[in-house]
């Protein structure tokens, strides 16, 4: 992992470079583990980047049962059972921007939202949230991660340091 600022509580972008799906799914269920309540992710990336596997990935780190499926036809789905209960949002089907709320994003405080395809509707965000995009890179993918508040500094700062919340 690679990021400015670093270990120093200022880190607000970060690269990780992951060599395979398993390394993309691993990440991802870091930052379930790290996650507190109320913390946000926005998942960009084009088709086959694997939002879903690092979807997958969260869900395990918070301790979701059962299978975590892109809700791409249904638009939300809220897994319960876990540490905290996840918000999965796709905006890919989504028609326009009226259709936000009858999503009931804000009901995601008690729990961490995790938003598919956040950039085709960034209004539908809280203004502090973690922007994770996944590129393509070969058989790799490249995942930037970008703090757009205090409060997702301090979860990016959790996932390149470590602050003892990590337990496997």
């Amino acid at each position: 992992m690679s990021g400015p600022g670093q270990g120093d509580g200022c880190a607000r972008v970060a690269t990780v470079r992951c060599a395979d799906e398993a390394a993309t799914h691993a990440l991802g269920a870091r930052l379930g583990r790290l996650a507190r309540p109320g913390d946000a992710i926005a998942l960009d990336g084009p088709l086959g980047a694997g939002k879903t596997v690092f979807s997958k990935g969260v869900g395990r780190g918070l301790g979701v049962p059962g299978r975590i499926h892109s809700p791409t036809f249904i638009l939300l789905a809220v897994h319960e059972g876990g540490r905290l209960p996840l918000f999965h949002a796709d905006l890919y089907r989504l028609g326009d921007v009226s259709e936000l709320d009858v999503l009931g994003l804000e009901d995601a405080a008690d729990g961490l939202l995790l938003v598919e395809w956040a950039s085709l509707f960034d209004e539908a965000l809280p203004a502090d949230h973690l922007a994770v995009e996944l590129i393509i890179d070969d058989d790799a993918r490249d995942v930037h991660l970008r703090a757009t508040g205090p409060r997702a500094a301090a979860l990016l700062d959790r996932l390149l340091v470590g602050d003892g919340t990590d337990r496997g």
